[in-house]
């Protein structure tokens, strides 16, 4: 037993630290390779939802990954308004090819979509030094999270969906996305008002990481699938990360983004 958990463990460290390296270089990057990696990731992710809610369809999990990253890369070439309608096709194109679970689909790609253009234009549109506050916000939130709710237990976030999430570990991540968001402001043209933008990116990233546990449970899977070694797959890694772009996308028409900043 103890062997296997080394095992575990080996593998965990290794991937992460492989996602890790190769992530951050091509977010350094920018540009084409970034948009690469996110369409890449849009794909990988598009394959594991679809393989999750209809396994029968054998070949629908790779066509409809290929048309999500053709998509993905085509659409942050566009003009917003063209990229728009683009951007559905994924959904629209799967819908009837579903046996089952295709209202769930067509509305989770649309997420996933929507997300990966966020991700995109906001690392060309602001920056490294943006992007890395939105990553930053999601892996505190998951990080202050975790620790909280072992540390101080308490009552369950939604036990049904999610048995090991609580409110000590909810809020904890609220917290930590405040601090983020304070040091940022601190060090930036963006006012404090940074702050509160991060905790609502925070719990947009919660509500992303509950809305996967929802689809898997329901699925009846522990994880999207087995790509990466010792974490699952990719929808596992990044649920918080697809609720916090896509909150980007939104907030960034309603009160500006970032806050004060040039």
């Amino acid at each position: 037993m103890t062997s296997d958990r080394w095992e575990d463990l080996t593998a965990r460290l290794t991937s992460g630290a492989v996602m890790v390296v190769v992530g951050l270089t091509l977010v350094w990057l920018g540009g084409l390779w970034f948009h690469a990696l996110i369409a890449v990731v849009c794909g990988l992710m598009v394959w594991e939802l679809v393989s999750m809610l209809d396994s029968e369809r054998n070949r629908a999990p790779r066509v409809l990954a290929a048309v999500a990253a053709i998509c993905a890369m085509v659409a942050i070439e566009l003009p917003a308004a063209f990229a728009l309608p683009l951007l559905l096709v994924p959904s629209m194109a799967g819908l009837g090819r579903m046996e089952q679970g295709g209202e769930t689909y067509a509305i989770y790609t649309a997420i996933i979509m929507l997300a990966t253009y966020g991700l995109m234009s906001l690392r060309d549109d602001f920056g490294l030094l943006w992007m890395m506050w939105l990553v930053m916000v999601v892996v505190v939130t998951d990080v202050a999270g975790y620790f909280a709710g072992r540390m101080i237990g308490g009552p369950k976030f939604w036990p049904r969906v999610s048995p090991k999430k609580t409110w000590s570990g909810t809020v904890a991540g609220w917290i930590g996305a405040a601090i983020i968001g304070i040091l940022f402001a601190k060090s930036t043209a963006a006012g404090y008002g940074l702050a509160g933008i991060s905790v609502a990116v925070s719990m947009a990233s919660q509500l992303g990481d509950i809305a996967e546990s929802s689809i898997k449970r329901r699925c009846g899977v522990k994880d999207s699938s087995s790509l990466i070694p010792g974490h699952g797959g990719l929808l596992d890694r990044f649920d918080g990360m697809l609720g916090a772009a896509l909150f980007i996308v939104i907030a960034g028409q309603t009160v500006g983004f970032p806050p004060g900043a040039e």
